[in-house]
């Protein structure tokens, strides 16, 4: 059994080495976490040599293993985080945003909310003038780099407006009642 603990710092690096392998040979971020663990556990155990008990080795593979989920995390090294970017120009159609830049017919910049790599485009109004910090919604990507937008306030949801046709063709219809005099009889 000694013979198998003193070889442990080596096992742990071997199969760290097997599980990068696996990672790069078979993408998807499923063994990169444990591989990485095991290959800075077995590393260290290595160098502290007699003074490596397997307790100790688990406490590292552990402690390795959250700071590299943590790296793996915030490297965004598969792009996770990104998968919501914007591909071409028609994915940005309905993307919405919030006005860096006065934005009027001429001129204006706006920061989309999920607008990729650099969020910032440049922008024209459909109608009008819309102030900084309006938010609104790309109508017309235009196919290059300046998109058309609109308040999110102007756009009316279709529902509302026929809601508001239907109160105002009820209204039109209705008779208005009349009133009668009662204190004269």
């Amino acid at each position: 059994m000694a013979p198998l603990l003193d070889s442990l710092p080596l096992l742990l690096l071997v199969a760290g080495i097997g599980l990068a392998i696996a990672e790069a040979l078979i993408p998807g971020a499923h063994f990169v976490v444990l591989g990485v663990a095991l290959v800075l556990a077995g590393l260290v155990g290595l160098l502290l040599g007699p003074a490596a008990s397997p307790l100790l080795l688990a406490a590292l593979v552990l402690g390795f293993g959250a700071a590299s989920l943590y790296a793996y995390r915030e490297l965004d090294l598969y792009g996770g985080k990104g998968v919501a970017r914007t591909r071409d120009s028609d994915s940005l159609k309905g993307q919405t945003g919030r006005v860096t830049e006065r934005v009027t017919t001429q001129d204006g910049q706006i920061k989309l909310h999920e607008g990729g790599f650099n969020p910032y485009y440049a922008a024209r109004s459909i109608h009008g003038e819309i102030p900084e910090g309006t938010e609104v919604m790309v109508v017309d990507p235009g196919g290059g780099n300046v998109v058309k937008v609109e308040a999110l306030e102007a756009i009316e949801d279709p529902i509302d407006r026929e809601l508001r046709e239907d109160r105002q063709n009820v209204e039109t219809d209705a008779e208005p009642e009349r009133e009668t005099d009662t204190e004269g009889a």
